[in-house]
C-alpha cells in the first residue's frame, strides 16, 4: 500500500477557511472512496467529526407525560372545587371530582347519584364559579 504525505501551506489553509462549506448528500453510513480506491482517512475523520456533532445537536423529544393533567386533578380535589365537565354529547355534569385514575373520574354530586364518568367521554371540564350567566334584557 503506497500512501502519499499531503502537505497543505498556509495559503490553502486560509483559502479553505474563507470557502462556504456545501451541503453534502448523505450516505447511508457507507465510507466514502476515493478515486485511488482507499478510504480517504482524512476525509472519513472529517466526516465521522461532523456526523457525531450533527447527533449532539439532535432534539430531545418532550416526555410523553407532563403530569399537569395530574397536578391539576389533585388541586381540585383538594380543594373539592365545584366542576361543570361536558361531555361529548353536550350533557353537563356539576359535581366535585372525588378521585381519578388513568381512564376515569368519580364525580360526587350533592343533590344526585355520584357518576364514574370514562375520560373517554369527557369533551372539557371547568370550574363551576367560571360559569357565564346568560344576560337578562
Amino acid at each position: 500500500m503506497n500512501r502519499k504525505l499531503i502537505r497543505t501551506t498556509l495559503a490553502e489553509v486560509k483559502g479553505k477557511a474563507r470557502e462556504t462549506p456545501q451541503p453534502r448528500e448523505r450516505t447511508n453510513g457507507s465510507p466514502h472512496r476515493g478515486p485511488s480506491g482507499d478510504s480517504g482517512g482524512r476525509e472519513a475523520s472529517q466526516r465521522g467529526a461532523q456526523q457525531a456533532a450533527v447527533q449532539v445537536r439532535k432534539r430531545i423529544p418532550p416526555p410523553l407525560e407532563t403530569n399537569a393533567e395530574i397536578f391539576y386533578y389533585k388541586k381540585q380535589i383538594d380543594a373539592h372545587t365545584l366542576m361543570v365537565i361536558v361531555l361529548l354529547d353536550g350533557e353537563e355534569i356539576e359535581g366535585t371530582i372525588e378521585w381519578y385514575d388513568r381512564g376515569a373520574l368519580n364525580v360526587n354530586r350533592q343533590s344526585a347519584p355520584n357518576l364514574l364518568v370514562l375520560k373517554r367521554n369527557i369533551k372539557y371540564m371547568f370550574k363551576a364559579d367560571e360559569r357565564e350567566e346568560p344576560a337578562a334584557e
